[in-house]
């Protein structure tokens, strides 16, 4: 049964799977935009359907009737990265699914401990790329685990900038936290969310933000690309983000209204200000704006991951 057309609202509910624990950032999300949407689609129930680094929440939106009744909250992990790092995952990421729209973005940010950072003299990226070319393989850098954002995020620095450091990782972005407010590792790439407490509070520095645009949350921190330009950082761009999905073949006027109803929802005062809270960004785009930046996501990773050589069972 496809969606009606008319404004009037849905008589069955609608699953909107997240592929990811209760609590994160998607969940939050997700059950904030279920809340919106309720007066055009009507109920929409979310169910948290966690593992295999999403793969299985996003799996079971592959395999639902293409009837606009199921739906599931992805991210750069379930369609730009596991591809490459799993040897095998049960979808497809582009021909299973009918991309709806983009959701949020959320800025990642190359952290110091500030005592290193004194220590070492490095307050800027070219600060850091001159003090890495002199000193190869004597910085090192956590991480969440092998494949993660943050280590992905240091691999494609390193390639980049034509600089050597060595990847510590840890099991979460917790312990990767810790290690780093400690002093066992010299720098994170973290999400902004997670780091910005210890920025304000002055206990990490802020080097640079990983977006190709400044972060709205703390426009004062430049990026990697506009710091680095000249030393082979320009095209640097790096975030998570995450985006809503159907099963493929869903009726294009189905894709259209539930586009619609979630892009509205996300240019209201109430979501904006509950992404401010997490430090996200709005990014409603339509779906064929986000069928190719998808794409590009996807093929941007592959070159990552397989310069990571990270893996995953």
């Amino acid at each position: 049964m496809a969606l009606p057309l008319h404004g009037q609202a849905q008589s069955k509910p609608i699953r909107l799977i997240v592929p990811y624990p209760p609590g994160g950032p998607l969940d939050i999300v997700a059950r904030a935009l279920a809340d919106k949407v309720k007066d055009s689609l009507g109920t929409v129930v979310v169910e948290n359907r966690p593992g295999a680094g999403g793969n299985l929440g996003m799996d079971l939106v592959a395999k639902s009737a293409p009837d606009g009744l199921t739906l599931g909250m992805g991210a750069v992990a379930t369609h730009a990265i596991n591809p490459w790092l799993y040897a095998k995952i049960p979808y497809d990421p582009i021909r299973d699914f009918t991309p709806i729209t983009l959701v949020a973005q959320v800025p990642n940010v190359l952290v110091m401990n500030v005592d290193t950072a004194k220590k070492l003299g490095i307050h800027s990226v070219a600060d850091l790329v001159a003090y890495a070319k002199k000193n190869p393989g004597t910085l090192n850098y956590g991480s969440g685990g092998n494949g993660s954002a943050g280590h992905l995020a240091g691999e494609m620095f390193k390639a980049q900038a034509g600089v050597y450091m060595v990847h510590i990782p840890y099991a979460g972005g917790s312990p990767a936290q810790l290690a780093l407010l400690s002093g066992q590792v010299d720098l994170n790439f973290d999400n902004l969310a997670a780091a910005s407490a210890n920025i304000k509070s002055g206990k990490l520095t802020a080097v640079a933000m990983t977006t190709a645009k400044r972060a709205s949350a703390m426009p004062e921190v430049p990026t990697i690309a506009e710091s680095g330009a000249k030393l082979g950082l320009a095209a640097f761009d790096i975030n998570t983000w995450f985006g809503l999905f159907g099963p493929a073949g869903l009726p294009a006027a189905t894709t259209q209204r539930l586009n619609k109803a979630f892009t509205e929802a996300l240019a209201s005062p109430e979501i904006k200000a509950r992404l401010a809270t997490l430090l996200a960004e709005p990014a409603p785009m339509t779906p064929e704006q986000f069928g190719a930046f998808i794409k590009a996501e996807l093929a941007k990773y592959e070159q990552v991951v397989k310069q990571s050589g990270a893996k995953a069972d």
